[in-house]
């Protein structure tokens, strides 16, 4: 873990800078449908997906390559990881979405750096870890009520 350091007026021009990102017209459509309409139960969905030429497939990679970004300002030193992880936790969200999946998109594509920025930042906050598994647990649940019939 990374001691705590200060977060400056820098990081916070930075954090403002990715918030006007994530507003653009398409990021959001792709940010909505991860957050509420993707939920991957195997590599298999992860894969056709990413073997599709429609938006799923656009937006996949372009919420999770924005993200990987944002992380790799903190993996290299030029974000305050804290002041990030606590003003984006929709970060945390998509690991906690695809990390049971990483290693085998990793070894199936031969990408093996496949999100290792947010993989690393998530890492070097002792309380994200166990977000990712709240968030886990969240999301099993609410997905499990879904799939049951509605009682009268």
């Amino acid at each position: 873990m990374t001691a705590k350091t200060p977060a400056t007026h820098d990081d916070a021009q930075l954090i403002l800078k990715l918030y006007e990102l994530r507003r653009e017209e398409k990021m959001r459509k792709a940010r909505d449908w991860f957050a509420f309409e993707f939920f991957p139960e195997t590599i298999e969905q992860i894969q056709e997906i990413y073997a599709s030429r429609g938006d799923h497939n656009a937006y996949l990679r372009m919420v999770t390559s924005y993200w990987d970004m944002a992380a790799s300002f903190c993996a290299h030193g030029a974000l305050n990881v804290e002041l990030f992880l606590e003003s984006a936790p929709e970060m945390i969200m998509v690991w906690a979405k695809l990390e049971k999946f990483v290693p085998e998109i990793r070894s199936v594509s031969g990408l093996m750096d496949y999100l290792k920025n947010i993989e690393q930042v998530i890492n070097m906050v002792d309380w994200a870890p166990e977000r990712v598994r709240w968030l886990q647990e969240r999301m099993a649940y609410f997905q499990t009520r879904s799939e049951q019939p509605a009682s009268n």
